[in-house]
Parts: structure tokens; sequence; C-alpha cells
């Protein structure tokens, strides 16, 4: 059995990471999803959330996750992301502002306000502070 597995972190922007991690619990589609080493083939719509790494020294990181697909094997986890941050790249104010204003237009609906959009732009913002909660 590996001891690690290789965790890459891409957008269509950049790579965010390039890391060798005990494990890494990703954000799917439909619930979370923890990957060891020696993990099955595995490919898979990601959700909104946090993925949560822990390194080869024991130390655990976080990044806000966006959409995108996670594909996972025996050694290696590749990440996909529509976006993504490092919880050290987040701007806080920034993602208080947006959870507020999409709190206000779900309490508070006015007729041209798409509820859905609010509800998605309130998850994107609660995952981004998540993981800067964590800096």
């Amino acid at each position: 059995m590996a001891a690690t597995l290789r965790l890459e972190v891409a957008t269509p922007e950049r790579l965010l990471l390039r890391e060798n991690v005990r494990q890494a619990q990703v954000p799917a589609a439909n619930g979370y999803l923890g990957i060891l080493p020696d993990h099955a083939p595995l490919l898979a719509e990601l959700g909104v959330g946090v993925l949560i790494y822990e390194l080869e020294n024991g130390q655990k990181k976080w990044m806000s996750i966006i959409g995108g697909y996670v594909e996972a094997g025996p050694d290696r986890i590749r990440v996909l992301a529509n976006r993504a941050e490092n919880a050290d790249e987040i701007d806080v104010a920034r993602a208080q502002a947006a959870l507020k204003r999409a709190n206000e237009r779900i309490m508070n609906p006015a007729p041209d306000v798409d509820v859905a959009r609010a509800l998605n732009a309130l998850r994107r913002a609660q995952a981004r502070l998540e993981a800067a909660a964590h800096k």
C-alpha cells in the first residue's frame, strides 16, 4: 500500500496545487468523498464546498472548490475545478458581502430575483468563508 497520493488541483486559468498528500476529502456533487492511497479508480462531478487535504507532515490545508470534476486512482487525485482558491487567497470581506447579498435576495426576493441563482451564490460564499477560516 502506498503511503501517499499525488494531489493536483487545476482550474482553466492555472495549476493551484501539486503535492504529495496522505488523504483528501473532496466535495463531490452528491456529498464528500474521502480518498486514501490505493483508492479504486473514480471519476465524479464536483459540487461546491471545501477540499481538505493532509500533507505528508500531517498538516491539513483547505481550499474552496466550485464545480468541475475529480479523477482518483491508487496513487493520484486530479481535481479539475471550474473555480478554486487556496484558503490564504480568499478575500474574506468580499465573501462576507456576497453571503449577505445572497441572504437578502433569498429572504426578500424581488419579482426579478432568480432564487436558485441566489442559493448557488450563498453556497459559494459559504464554501469560501469556511476555507478562509482555516488560514
